[in-house]
């Protein structure tokens, strides 16, 4: 009889945020999930966002003040929202880099489009340090 391991972090509903508040709420209550569940010496953690159209947003904030988005090619859809959301143009390949002034903007713009939500860690997304949002 084989031995699954049972998933660190399980994928949770998502609940539409509403207002920036609601927004910075959600973001400090994953700072201190991350920091009370993922340990030191680990790397590649974020969050990843399952759409309920398809496709995932993976998404992490570096030291030097970056939002890095790993956008699934299920989920290219959402380049148009991401580009006016971060005033940036489409990278070449799935990594966007947006600042991190934009993070409440961004939440509220995916917000009414996850389905579900899930930390992650060992995740590959780029290189660098990379620290919690």
């Amino acid at each position: 009889m084989q031995h699954t391991e049972t998933p660190r972090f399980r994928p949770v509903p998502w609940t539409a945020l509403e207002t920036p508040a609601d927004v910075e709420l959600w973001i400090a209550e994953h700072n201190l999930a991350m920091q009370e569940l993922i340990a030191p010496h680990e790397t590649g953690y974020g969050v990843c966002f399952t759409l309920a159209e398809g496709g995932e947003i993976y998404m992490q904030t570096t030291q030097d003040g970056a939002i890095l988005l790993d956008v699934t090619e299920e989920a290219e859809w959402v380049a148009p929202l991401i580009v006016a959301i971060g005033q940036v143009e489409p990278p070449k390949g799935s990594l966007w880099v947006l600042p991190d002034d934009k993070l409440v903007q961004l939440i509220m713009g995916l917000s009414g489009l996850i389905a579900t939500s899930i930390l992650v860690v060992g995740r590959n997304f780029g290189r660098g340090q990379r620290t919690r949002f």
